[in-house]
């Protein structure tokens, strides 16, 4: 007797989670994976905006990722007082010269990180790109600006993805270095820091926010 056809499958859209550094790739690489929604690609970008850009660019003209959902993530300098080294920024926005570029999915971040990370802040607000390391009365400047995050390829990152086709982007960075803890550089992160385990911890919580966007909207 013949078998009824199955229904055919609906493709999965595929997830691109970005990062600059080594170490970040390296964190990210030793993730828990066995939650992932569909095909999952973490590209190291280099450090930069214009790294971040060129890399972005290249990777979503590949056919097989032209409509990837987009995180942007690694380490970066918490501007609040308060913060500290292993805390959760979540961005709503991010923003650099050219504008600002809107968040998806901000709130099921937050609790789906939460739940991966437990014990450890996690902050929402606006996050700043730069091309350089920004310290000093800099910092100031960008917290008065309404910022609470900056970092050199996040919002590189999310305006080079819209640009290139219409798709959910979001940017979530764990904090290295904060007013109180400020590194003397970046390349004094290792691996034996909380913010390494914490982004090792973070890619659950990215493939919830995945799945949701798989959903139906209502």
């Amino acid at each position: 007797m013949k078998q009824p056809a199955e229904p055919a499958r609906e493709s999965v859209s595929p997830l691109l989670i970005a990062c600059a550094l080594r170490i970040e790739r390296f964190a990210l690489g030793r993730g828990d994976r066995t939650s992932a929604q569909g095909p999952v690609t973490v590209l190291r970008t280099g450090m930069g905006p214009k790294a971040a850009e060129r890399a972005v660019t290249r990777t979503l003209g590949d056919p097989a990722l032209r409509d990837a959902a987009v995180i942007a993530t690694g380490f970066c300098a918490g501007l609040a007082p308060g913060m500290h080294p292993g805390d959760l920024v979540v961005a709503d926005e991010t923003r650099d010269p050219r504008g600002a570029t809107v968040c998806e999915g901000t709130e099921l971040l937050v609790k789906e990180l939460v739940k991966a990370v437990p014990g450890h802040t996690v902050h929402t607000g606006p996050m700043t790109g730069s091309a350089h390391v920004v310290r000093g009365h800099e910092r100031a400047d960008l917290l008065a600006q309404g910022s609470i995050a900056v970092d050199m390829e996040s919002a590189a990152t999310l305006y080079t993805a819209v640009q290139a086709g219409p798709r959910p982007v979001a940017a979530v960075r764990v904090v290295v270095d904060a007013p109180e803890h400020e590194l003397v550089r970046i390349g004094t992160v290792r691996g034996g820091i909380s913010a390494f385990r914490v982004l090792r911890a973070v890619l659950p919580a990215f493939y919830e926010w995945h799945r949701s966007l798989l959903l139906p909207r209502r």
